[in-house]
């Protein structure tokens, strides 16, 4: 049986990766075998178009929105794809959607040909989950302590983020579930457990 896929989105600053570990330790308390992962960054490959994207600003939209593709081809078919073929759940920090909500809506690329080309890169491999992890960009950007070329960009460039996100929820209400982000860390998990369990009842 394929393995359940399950993706954490948001701004910066809106506790993805930590939501994402509780996530992961619930599960495994579970006994579920789970994959905990991320973009950029989780292949060889990947670690090294982290760095650029990190440390290196002067670069072009479209040459960021292809290291970012480069990254999800290389991590969808050495990660992604054979952990869901052992039947594991996957939780990725970040995939297609940001994608669309950074460079389409944050940077002003073209969402059609984006959206075609992340289903070339991940040879149309689609969440079965989506985590929004929804908060003002300016308590997001608050909460951050180590500030990359992301965090630097304008305040409109998150707010148009975040309007992406949100776009993409209306688009694609079942896939993608809104949570409030700004409430507490316990409530935001509480509430991502519910509705991984609700996508738990249709998978098993």
């Amino acid at each position: 049986m394929r393995g359940l896929f399950v993706t954490v989105e948001g701004v910066e600053g809106s506790g993805k990766t930590t939501v994402n570990q509780l996530l992961a330790e619930w599960l495994r308390q579970k006994n579920f075998t789970v994959t905990v992962t991320a973009e950029p960054g989780s292949t060889p490959l990947g670690k090294e178009i982290r760095n650029l994207l990190a440390n290196f600003s002067e670069r072009t939209a479209w040459a960021e929105a292809f290291l970012f593709l480069a990254d999800r081809a290389e991590h969808a078919t050495r990660v992604i794809r054979p952990s869901l073929e052992r039947g594991e759940i996957v939780l990725c920090d970040r995939f297609t959607d940001s994608t669309i909500a950074y460079q389409a809506f944050g940077l002003g690329l073209p969402l059609e040909t984006l959206i075609a080309l992340n289903r070339i890169a991940t040879n149309a491999l689609v969440p079965d989950l989506t985590l929004l992890l929804d908060v003002e960009p300016e308590l997001g950007l608050q909460r951050v302590k180590n500030k990359t070329v992301f965090e630097e960009r304008d305040l409109n460039f998150h707010h148009r983020v975040r309007w992406g996100y949100l776009w993409l929820a209306k688009r694609e209400p079942e896939r993608i579930k809104i949570i409030n982000a700004s409430q507490t860390l316990e409530i935001v998990v509480s509430e991502a457990k519910r509705l991984i369990e609700e996508a738990l009842q249709k998978w098993l």
